[in-house]
């Protein structure tokens, strides 16, 4: 996976021309990092990218700080102008990396772990899991293959993109030990909510 094809200055006009619901994607996102118990303190960003999705969670919890993860310096460079250095740790790190050390409350992530096959989307999804503290959640922001191709809206290259179906993503993170289910979609785009269990199955 590598992100290094996308220019960091002109990246937030080119998701927005590619893909017209981004504002409403991000928008939808925000507002499901609620965890189903307790209030958010520590949130986890998985492909933070320019800033656009931790700039819009940090809005809705004034009180909460973020780790963001993303393998582009060039990206984080971009997002350190627009974030809180106060409230944000943005490390240069892959998803197929190991997760910064938990527990958080929330866990988000917006276009970006289509670039991962599903293998890497399973391994990410448990080890996700392991970093929610308990009544924690997972929230999923992405591209995926729609039913019929008549969903498909967005550009996709197959050299970096691997989108996999919205159900299968959703099985997956029930596998993880999940409860999942999608809060929005259109075309082939979706978000999913995954919330950890309060306590153990």
């Amino acid at each position: 996976m590598s992100q290094f094809h996308f220019d960091p200055a002109t990246y937030l006009d080119m998701v927005t021309a590619e893909v017209p619901a981004f504002p409403e994607l991000q928008d939808t996102l925000a507002a499901a990092c609620v965890p189903v118990t307790g209030e958010v303190g520590r949130i986890l960003e998985l492909g933070t990218g320019t800033g656009e999705t931790a700039r819009r969670v940090l809005a809705r919890h004034p009180g909460a700080s973020l780790v963001g993860i993303d393998e582009s310096p060039g990206m984080l460079g971009e997002a350190r102008r627009v974030l809180d250095a106060g409230r944000v740790q943005l490390l240069v790190r892959r998803l197929e990396d190991p997760l910064p050390q938990g527990p958080f409350d929330v866990v988000c992530s917006a276009l970006a772990v289509h670039h991962l096959d599903a293998p890497a989307k399973r391994d990410l999804f448990a080890r996700v899991r392991d970093v929610l503290r308990p009544g924690g959640r997972f929230v999923l922001a992405d591209v995926v293959v729609p039913e019929g191709v008549a969903g498909v809206r967005t550009p996709v290259d197959d050299d970096h993109d691997k989108p996999d179906t919205a159900g299968d993503q959703r099985r997956w993170l029930e596998d993880a030990g999940f409860a999942a289910r999608a809060v929005w979609a259109r075309d082939d785009l979706v978000v999913l909510v995954a919330d950890r269990p309060s306590t153990a199955p």
